[in-house]
């Protein structure tokens, strides 16, 4: 007698056990995020060189070279070392640099291109499955990336108290303010025309205006507002005051629900977008 193949063996299986129980929400979601997981291990040498340099080279650039020319001009900013300034603020702005990047080309990719989407929701995955199991995976890739940026600015001497801990996950809440949104502009784009729109009309403004490399007092009045709405500012008020040990209770607090409303409007326009594009 011949030897069972697979497809006899699984039939076995399930007649000697029964069928397999369906797989909880959690399970789910753990199920996308490990696929995105496995992607990643045959890319991670590239994006980690390219999310370590960057920072980088606006740490040393604006924190070292013309942080020198400032402290030696003006004795720093609010008496503070230019490097302690802007070494919060930049732990904040390359969440974003990283948001825009998982949530643009690549989830158009599955949309459009590879069609990964599509095979995700042929098997018991829902669209809510599929979103929570990326974001999981694109909160992974900004808790990588912050890591790694914060520990290079700590031997630098970019952080005043220790307390600049707490910067990690303010700044992945700062990240998952920009993905969520960009998540649902990017499942209404037939193709990458539109992000040319947000890289320079929306990421380059942001880092410009948003307090990263000066104080927004320093705008000329009627931008100031436009700053206060903006999910960047609150992200670097809020990594600026950890790090510098200055924390206000009201102010503070309101910055991170600006964040989490960022998040929670965006997860919900994300989940109505997918939905209208991928299920028919």
């Amino acid at each position: 007698m011949s030897a069972a193949t697979p497809l006899h063996t699984d039939a076995l299986s399930r007649a000697a056990h029964g069928p397999r129980p369906p797989l909880s929400a959690g399970e789910r979601v753990l199920a996308v995020f490990s696929y995105f997981l496995t992607v990643y291990r045959r890319t991670w040498r590239g994006s980690i060189i390219g999310r370590f340099l960057s920072p980088l080279f606006f740490l040393l650039a604006m924190g070292v070279g013309l942080g020198s020319l400032v402290n030696e001009r003006v004795g720093g900013v609010d008496g503070l070392p230019y490097l302690q300034f802007v070494v919060p603020a930049i732990v904040a702005t390359q969440t974003m640099w990283v948001a825009m990047g998982e949530s643009t080309y690549q989830v158009l990719g599955y949309i459009k291109w590879n069609m990964g989407y599509h095979a995700m929701l042929a098997s018991p995955m829902s669209v809510r499955d599929v979103l929570r199991g990326h974001f999981l995976a694109v909160a992974a890739h900004l808790t990588t990336a912050t890591t790694i940026f914060m520990g290079v600015a700590a031997l630098f001497g970019g952080f005043r108290s220790v307390s600049a801990v707490f910067c990690l996950p303010i700044a992945i809440l700062t990240g998952l303010a920009f993905t969520t949104p960009i998540f649902a502009f990017t499942a209404r784009q037939e193709g990458d025309s539109g992000f040319n729109i947000l890289f320079r009309w929306v990421v380059t403004p942001l880092m410009l205006f948003s307090g990263t490399f000066f104080p927004i007092e320093q705008l000329p009045g009627w931008m100031q507002p436009i700053a206060w709405v903006t999910p960047l500012w609150h992200g670097v008020e809020a990594c600026r005051d950890v790090a510098t040990g200055s924390v206000t209770a009201g102010p503070f607090v309101a910055h991170l629900l600006v964040l989490a409303t960022y998040v929670a409007v965006g997860w919900w326009l994300a989940e109505r977008s997918f939905a209208k594009r991928l299920v028919p």
